[in-house]
């Protein structure tokens, strides 16, 4: 079928195929999860794209497939919906290669927001409130999220009230770098707020 025949398996990427007519060898591709490559497209005609974006039209499968071979590409079903599908002639290792090291980029670029944790006494006097303070400042412009807590020991549990209002006085004074994404709660010995730094937009 299409003039050539599979022969051996060189790597997990992709077949080797051997071409009578031409006398070459032209790439094989496993199946992606994304795309549907050469002789896995089902469709019996699709429109055409040709490897350098150019229209060619409604072709068979079997010419579309013909067309490829030739130029040593491979045949992509890239508008697997679209009805012909759409398929173009390209060079599919290299694609994905290019795609990628562009998502790479992206992961590289994109900010990692922690979660990072500051604990405050019911009883706190003011310097540890400061560096506390100080604490949640610094993370919040590094773009972190904080999770405020008030631990509670012992009979403070029953004056929780003087927790709720230390996190409300945080919140309060941090206001421009942050929004409060869940608001003060009590959960066991400890109240716990947690603040999201704003975006730029």
């Amino acid at each position: 079928m299409y003039g050539y025949e599979m022969r051996v398996l060189v790597n997990p990427h992709f077949f080797i195929a051997w071409r009578h007519e031409t006398n070459h060898f032209w790439r094989w591709h496993v199946i992606s999860r994304e795309h549907q490559i050469n002789d896995e497209i089902r469709a019996r005609e699709v429109r055409l794209v040709g490897a350098e974006g150019e229209q060619i039209g409604i072709k068979s499968i079997r010419d579309a497939m013909q067309l490829a071979v030739e130029l040593n590409l491979d045949l992509v079903n890239v508008a697997p919906t679209a009805k012909p599908p759409v398929c173009r002639i390209m060079d599919y290792g290299k694609f994905r290669y290019e795609q990628q090291k562009k998502e790479k980029e992206a992961r590289k670029n994109q900010k990692i927001v922690d979660l990072k944790e500051v604990w405050f006494r019911a009883n706190i006097d003011e310097n540890d409130y400061q560096t506390k303070y100080r604490n949640v400042v610094k993370f919040l412009n590094e773009g972190d999220k904080v999770k405020a807590s008030v631990r509670f020991r012992g009979r403070e549990i029953a004056h929780a009230s003087l927790g709720q209002k230390i996190l409300d006085r945080l919140s309060k004074e941090v206001a421009e770098l942050c929004s409060v994404e869940r608001a003060p709660k009590l959960e066991g010995r400890s109240m716990i707020m947690i603040l999201a730094p704003k975006t730029n937009s």
